[in-house]
């Protein structure tokens, strides 16, 4: 046994390694080293038997825990490939799940489950407005909806006729079948190929339906969209997504909410954000400024000396909460000073009077040698 490498190496997991660690670094190696992606390698097939026969012994508890005792010795002597005995296990049951994406199903050894089955959810969209997501509203949408067919009542058989239990599986929806593998023969459960899993086969097919037991109808929907919903949020509508069968319930409706952008607002989760102008007259001596917000236009007092760039918070102008439309987040302002871009020689001169008063800054002399002021520099 000296020339066989441990167990836990070859699966390259931690002595401590849970099942599910040892079950991730077996699929890992065991898609790696199969016979089926390296035909003719056989360098490829030795790991693979090597990873497999590892895995055998440490997904079992008993016998880790007599390997982790006792080392390879805790099996020597047994038959079966390298002095472990594959015999009395159901390598069904740990290659199915390893393999059952790696062979599209075909070697795993789930059951089908031919009870009462829910119908798979549908996914659709809607547009609304930047207000519409803020205060909520009533949207109405089309979409291709299955019911049960009316003439066959959902059962896919012409009216007169019933399904009758599938030969091939015996109304079970699954085929079992044995093949030879590298460990000898393995005991595999697959979909029957007849009924596709429902264990009965329609003879003659319902005209109306074409066998489906459903038609597809075109319907309108109303969603109701709550306050507060943002951008790519999912509303459920029960029971409006594909029929169940065997009599299970209908699927779900799942409606993502697309939220259209605005020209002046910005949301960040229950904040709103803009920018408000305000004149340099205003940001100088302070006064009232119209800011517009989702409820409308509002009047802010403007202190004197507001810089551009200023923020200031509008409490309660925010976003409502999804849980509780009566709390909203703020709205945040930014106040951008607007230089004049156009004066007559009125306002020119006043401003020059303006500057004369404040400072002087249009006649401050420039200092520095010649080659500074060829340059355009000024210094104080």
């Amino acid at each position: 046994m000296a020339d066989k490498r441990d167990y836990y190496e070859v699966l390259g997991v931690d002595r401590g390694a849970d099942d599910a660690t040892i079950k991730s670094a077996y699929r890992k190696l065991a898609k790696k080293y199969h016979p089926d992606m390296n035909p003719g390698d056989t360098e490829a097939e030795k790991k693979f038997k090597e990873a497999s026969e590892a895995y055998a012994v440490l997904s079992d508890a008993e016998k880790r825990r007599q390997y982790d005792q006792f080392g390879h010795a805790a099996f020597d002597g047994s038959a079966g490939a390298g002095g472990f005995d594959f015999s009395g296990m159901d390598m069904g049951d740990i290659f199915g799940d390893i393999f059952g994406d790696l062979f599209g199903g075909g070697r795993s050894s789930r059951r089908a489950n031919n009870g009462p089955m829910r119908g798979a959810n549908l996914r659709t969209s809607v547009r609304i407005t930047f207000e519409e997501a803020i205060f909520g509203c009533e949207k109405e949408i089309e979409l291709t909806l299955k019911d049960n067919c009316s003439t066959c009542h959902g059962t896919g058989a012409k009216p007169g006729t019933s399904p009758v239990t599938c030969e091939k599986c015996g109304g079970k929806g699954q085929v079992v079948f044995t093949q030879q593998s590298l460990f000898g023969m393995v005991r595999n459960v697959q979909t029957c190929p007849d009924c596709h899993g429902t264990g009965q086969i329609i003879k003659e097919k319902c005209t109306d339906c074409h066998g489906t037991g459903y038609i597809a109808n075109r319907k309108k929907i109303q969603v109701s969209i709550p306050a507060g919903i943002d951008n790519g949020q999912s509303i459920r509508i029960r029971d409006k997504g594909e029929p169940g069968t065997n009599g299970g319930p209908r699927g779900d409706l799942m409606v993502e909410v697309v939220v259209s952008r605005h020209p002046i607002f910005q949301r960040q989760d229950a904040n709103i954000f803009s920018t408000a102008p305000i004149s340099f007259a205003v940001a100088a001596l302070g006064g009232d400024v119209k800011i517009s917000t989702v409820d409308g236009d509002v009047l802010y007092t403007v202190k004197p000396g507001t810089q551009t760039d200023t923020k200031v918070r509008l409490k309660g102008k925010g976003v409502p909460s999804l849980r509780n439309k009566d709390i909203r987040g703020d709205h945040y302002v930014t106040l951008v000073v607007q230089v004049p871009t156009k004066l007559n020689e009125d306002a020119k001169e006043a401003l020059r009077k303006f500057d004369e008063a404040s400072g002087n800054t249009l006649n401050q002399s420039p200092e520095g040698n010649e080659k500074s002021k060829r340059k355009g520099f000024k210094f104080k």
